[in-house]
């Protein structure tokens, strides 16, 4: 009796372990899930204000098609394209400002401070949304690498996290303004 009293007492202890592990695992894509919705926002703030850029007048044509077509094929790109296309983007912008001058015309047009201001922030928040994105990642690829976690499968049909791996540098005009 005793015997059978603690193999129920083992298998209670493993079930209540198996529990809390794929609640962690549940919390962790929950995480994930959230991380991922930020990192849409700032990429998806990021294009939008860059395409308001590009259509206020304020650059040369040339600039404001290179800047425009990038941040509308940003907006518009399918979910296998998108690390390219936002990436396209960063060296669209990068471009734009490469010429110290540019900023300053922005922040001359009508609204060009407050515009050239969300912009700056925008390029700024998408690097650090991206690494929290990517750390959730990390954490739940760890996790789901455990043996306990794949034997009992307590991942259940969730989608293996990847990463969003982009070329997010922001252009040295717009970060000196922070700094």
């Amino acid at each position: 009796m005793t015997t059978l009293i603690w193999i129920v007492a083992l298998l209670v202890v493993i079930a209540v372990y198996l529990s809390w592990t794929a609640g962690r695992l549940d919390r962790l894509h929950s995480r994930l899930d959230a991380a991922r919705a930020a990192l849409d926002a700032q990429l998806l703030r990021r294009a939008s204000v860059a395409q308001e850029l590009a259509t206020a007048g304020v650059f040369d044509p040339a600039a404001s098609i290179v800047l425009y077509q990038a941040a509308h094929a940003a907006r518009q790109a399918e979910e296998e394209q998108r690390e390219v296309a936002e990436s396209e983007l960063s060296q669209a912008l990068r471009a734009v400002f490469a010429e110290s001058g540019q900023a300053e015309a922005v922040r001359e047009a009508p609204g060009g401070e407050a515009a050239l201001g969300e912009l700056t922030e925008a390029v700024r928040r998408v690097p650090m949304a991206r690494r929290f994105h990517n750390d959730a990642v990390r954490a739940a690829r760890a996790l789901r690498r455990h043996r306990k976690v794949r034997w009992f499968r307590l991942a259940g049909h969730a989608p293996f996290p990847m990463a969003f791996e982009m070329d997010d540098e922001p252009p040295a005009a717009l970060t000196a303004q922070v700094g």
